[in-house]
């Protein structure tokens, strides 16, 4: 029996584990105040809603803060700086990768992270040449939520929907996928909690990379 299709991911915290760099550019805005660094633990939950929920955690800050731009850019800044140090792509996921072009299929990167800050970690991690599409933050006019982003990507690759998958690791993720018309995967082993994530409605949930690819199997078109 062979498949046909494709397999769409958000990139922090679904591909990649880019938490402890986050946390560190976060940390240092506290150093800059002099106040001493959080746990790792306490920042990676919140990895996944970027400079915000990172800031609101390292610093108390809100968007409505008049301290939240100035520091948000530089929190970004020291970022930029250190993007690549700590990130890697979680245990299992070369080999999903591996068996999805192995099987003929094909897969891209939908992500919220803007181009500035997603296309050297990809390139870095050599998934760029591989990627039949990569949709950033800013690619499109709106981010997910909206289904444009991960619609976008399909056009970009040359598949349909009913023959596409998205795979993420927040509820955006899964919103944005069934409102484009793919079928959708929640995975618990990035930054959410797992036990959320499986009330997401999606098609179904996985706690570990190593159940992707016989997720990705039972929700593919079979011919």
């Amino acid at each position: 029996m062979t498949y046909q299709g494709l397999v769409l991911f958000d990139f922090d915290g679904t591909l990649a584990d880019s938490a402890p760099d986050l946390a560190e550019a976060a940390n240092k805005q506290r150093r800059r105040r002099g106040l001493e660094d959080l746990p790792y633990e306490a920042l990676r939950p919140v990895a996944s809603q970027g400079a915000p929920g990172l800031l609101r955690v390292a610093l108390g800050l809100e968007r409505s803060d008049t301290e939240f731009e100035p520091t948000r850019q530089q929190f970004l800044a020291d970022y930029a700086a250190c993007m690549t140090e700590r990130t890697d792509l979680f245990p299992g996921i070369p080999e999903l990768l591996g068996n999805l072009e192995g099987h003929g299929l094909g897969w891209g990167i939908v992500t919220n992270k803007v181009e500035r800050l997603a296309l050297p970690i990809i390139e870095y991690l050599d998934l760029m040449r591989r990627s039949a599409a990569t949709v950033c933050g800013d690619t499109c006019a709106y981010a997910k939520p909206h289904p444009e982003p991960v619609a976008h990507a399909i056009r970009l690759a040359g598949y349909q929907a009913a023959d596409t998958i998205y795979v993420g690791d927040d509820e955006r993720d899964i919103i944005a996928g069934r409102e484009a018309g793919t079928r959708t995967i929640a995975v618990g082993f990035g930054y959410c909690d797992p036990a959320q994530a499986r009330n997401w409605g999606a098609d179904l949930y996985v706690g570990h990379p190593d159940e992707l690819w016989d997720a990705v199997l039972e929700l593919l078109p079979r011919r």
